[in-house]
């Protein structure tokens, strides 16, 4: 523990020296930027690293992609250079986390939201088309459904799309998806797989006597082999959808907008992901995209201060900006100014509310 504080207490004194005698310190150790998280945000992210590093003095970003939960965890995990400055999100931080940074001397975390995005169920363009709602979803891919009791959950028995609807192929239900610590499976889940959960009446009532049991029936994805995790690589996914024309595959809609030639995405409730649908909310599968920020690290690190502005800057994810062109579905433009002046005023999360 005194090791710990005395390290903290290192970096902490590292941080002042920096600011007052300028990045020279900062730079021996570390020159870059250092991003985690998302694969869903990582070509976001990735762009506007290259386009910084090709427009300023600083070195090029360097970004990874770890997934929304993994990438939170190396950015809880400690301040100073051997930590990244950055951690990119397909969904908001959770308290717990946020409570990891705050035990690990990670304070004054800034939330930045950047766009939204939408999750969509694929396959390939060499195969049928697939129209699906919520509760077909839920019931292709959750481990227990609904049994003909009273009440009652089996485990769930259906092999082919045609045994939930008949109307539906009669092919084996494969969906290649993102791992539990990809912030991709946790908004499916909650979209997608408890959106079909809660039409039925029972399941449903339980959020209001047993929240606990509920999220358990709508969340819980089933390990028998219909759903695969294909980790967090998107790219990939897409790649296998091509060569398996039975499968289907969940990523974000930008993927699905980079690789149309190759995949297709299913209507859900009779909505096709496009971009228009997802900006006026009528696509049900859509989320809010974030990166979080440590302002300790701001003027410290080599050019973070202005890659904070390149990324929240119009050229960059205004209605027209080169983000909107990668598939990000830009905010309102009022949001848009007011999240840009979070990030221009570095003003942190109010931890107390969250």
């Amino acid at each position: 523990m005194a090791n710990k504080s005395t390290a903290l207490a290192t970096f902490t004194c590292g941080l002042i020296l920096a600011a007052l005698c300028g990045t020279a310190g900062a730079q021996s150790a570390r020159d870059h930027i250092y991003i985690v998280g998302s694969s869903t945000v990582y070509p976001f992210s990735t762009v506007v690293a290259e386009r910084f590093g090709r427009g300023s003095d600083f070195k090029t970003p360097k970004v990874e992609s770890t997934g929304t939960g993994g990438g939170l965890k190396l950015f809880c995990d400690g301040v100073g250079v051997d930590y990244p400055d950055i951690a990119n999100a397909s969904r908001a931080i959770k308290a717990s986390e946020l409570a990891s940074c705050a035990a690990n001397g990670v304070d004054d975390v800034i939330e930045v939201k950047i766009g939204y995005d939408g999750i969509v169920l694929a396959n390939s363009q060499r195969a049928p088309s697939m129209a699906l709602s919520r509760l077909e979803i839920f019931l292709a891919l959750a481990k227990q459904i609904p049994g003909e009791g009273v009440h009652e959950l089996v485990d769930n028995p259906h092999r082919l799309w045609s045994d939930i609807n008949p109307a539906l192929p009669a092919t084996r239900i494969e969906v290649l998806g993102p791992p539990p610590t990809s912030g991709t499976r946790d908004a499916f889940v909650e979209l997608a797989m408890e959106g079909g959960c809660s039409a039925i009446a029972w399941i449903k009532e339980l959020k209001n006597t047993d929240e606990a049991r509920y999220r358990s029936i709508c969340h819980s994805i089933r390990e028998d082999g219909a759903y695969v995790e294909a980790g967090e690589n998107d790219n990939l996914i897409v790649q296998k959808l091509d060569a398996n024309l039975s499968a289907m595959g969940i990523f974000g809609f930008s993927f699905l907008d980079q690789n149309a030639e190759l995949v297709r995405g299913a209507a859900v409730d009779g909505i096709v992901p496009s971009f228009d649908a997802i900006a006026d909310g009528s696509y049900p599968v859509a989320r809010p995209l974030y990166f979080y920020v440590k302002k300790t690290h701001v003027d410290v690190i080599p050019g973070l201060r202005g890659f904070l502005r390149e990324f929240s800057s119009e050229r960059a994810w205004g209605d027209d900006g080169y983000l909107s062109e990668r598939g990000l579905i830009p905010m309102p433009a009022e949001e848009r100014a007011l999240v840009a002046a979070t990030v221009r005023d570095l003003v942190p999360m109010d931890v107390a509310s969250n």
